[in-house]
């Protein structure tokens, strides 16, 4: 059995993040959508709603299953048995950062891989800070993240 992990903070989950989700749990036969508590951002969600939202967000998808994580990924990766990262570039300018962070992963923790996945190009600008901002000044950011999160999001600002 391949086990897979996506990580990342979701706040929020965005359709781009959906669909690398997708995409990854075509790939592999389990994936963890695995939430990380990240000391250097501040949420607009906390970690208990951005699993709910996430929960939400794959309930169709049965070999997806919702965590959360806190430290290093490799190391969380090395708790759960998992050997693969997958991770999302939407655009160049991503792939600096994640190239970097693969490389450090790898010296760290040689036998887990990365494994790049680029989400639809519908997607590929979407970022979660863009919706925060868009949240933030009452924009329409209803086109950049699945219903139940639109839904959750006007539960809770509007």
């Amino acid at each position: 059995m391949t086990r897979a992990i996506y990580a990342g903070t979701f706040d929020p989950l965005t359709n781009g993040h959906f669909d690398v989700i997708q995409r990854a749990s075509k790939l592999f036969d389990e994936v963890f959508l695995a939430i990380g508590r990240n000391t250097k951002k501040q949420p607009m969600f906390p970690l208990a709603e951005r699993f709910e939202m996430a929960s939400e967000v794959v309930k169709g998808l049965d070999n997806v299953i919702v965590t959360t994580f806190e430290g290093l990924l490799v190391n969380y990766a090395k708790k759960m048995g998992v050997r693969v990262l997958v991770r999302g570039l939407r655009m160049y300018s991503d792939f600096e950062y994640e190239f970097q962070m693969a490389l450090t992963n790898r010296k760290l923790a040689p036998d887990i891989e990365s494994v790049f996945l680029m989400p639809n190009e519908d997607y590929s600008y979407v970022s979660s800070s863009t919706v925060r901002e868009l949240i933030n000044v009452r924009g329409d950011y209803s086109s950049f993240v699945p219903g139940s999160v639109k839904e959750h999001v006007e539960n809770k600002y509007i």
